[in-house]
């Protein structure tokens, strides 16, 4: 009978453990890495950082932020949709919130001859260098496309490598 206890004790502290260090591994802070890639964007390499998110219906989009040429060498940020059956009309503005602060970002897709072209309209550009501009920390943005959806988050990780783009 001895044993049997020994053993079911053994069992316990060894099934307590696992479960314990499989919750911690959950719960962790998980460490992320930003990065700035070359990317194709235009016909053309350039540098851009590119991130792909979900929106609060589970929604995968893609964000690509990048110095655009064809826009006076301003931050244009490109939301791509997936699994591009989704049809964006333009003009369109983007509204970006933050805390108690919110901005309209200008619907630039129009000017780039690629996008307009594009008959699938899964993706817009948006002017994003006063957002950069005005913003002095890494905080999370809430971003909102009307009638495409309702809330994206973003995460500072992702403001942060914006703004090195600047």
């Amino acid at each position: 009978m001895k044993k049997i206890t020994n053993l079911i004790t053994k069992i316990s502290v060894k099934s307590f453990l696992f479960c314990f260090l499989m919750i911690l591994f959950i719960l962790a802070p998980m460490q992320v890495s930003a990065e700035i890639a070359e990317t194709e964007i235009n016909s053309g390499m350039i540098n851009a950082s590119s991130e792909f998110l979900r929106d609060l219906d589970y929604e995968t989009w893609q964000l690509v932020a990048y110095r655009s040429p064809l826009n006076e060498d301003r931050l244009i940020l490109r939301v791509i949709g997936y699994p591009g059956s989704l049809r964006i009309d333009h003009p369109l503005d983007l509204k970006v919130e933050s805390g108690r602060k919110e901005w309209l970002l200008a619907d630039k897709t129009l000017q780039n001859d690629e996008l307009a072209k594009d008959s699938r309209q899964a993706a817009a550009e948006f002017d994003l260098e006063q957002l950069i501009q005005d913003i002095s920390q890494n905080r999370p943005l809430r971003l909102s496309l009307d009638g495409v959806f309702s809330e994206l988050p973003v995460p500072p990780f992702l403001v942060k490598e914006w703004r090195s783009l600047t």
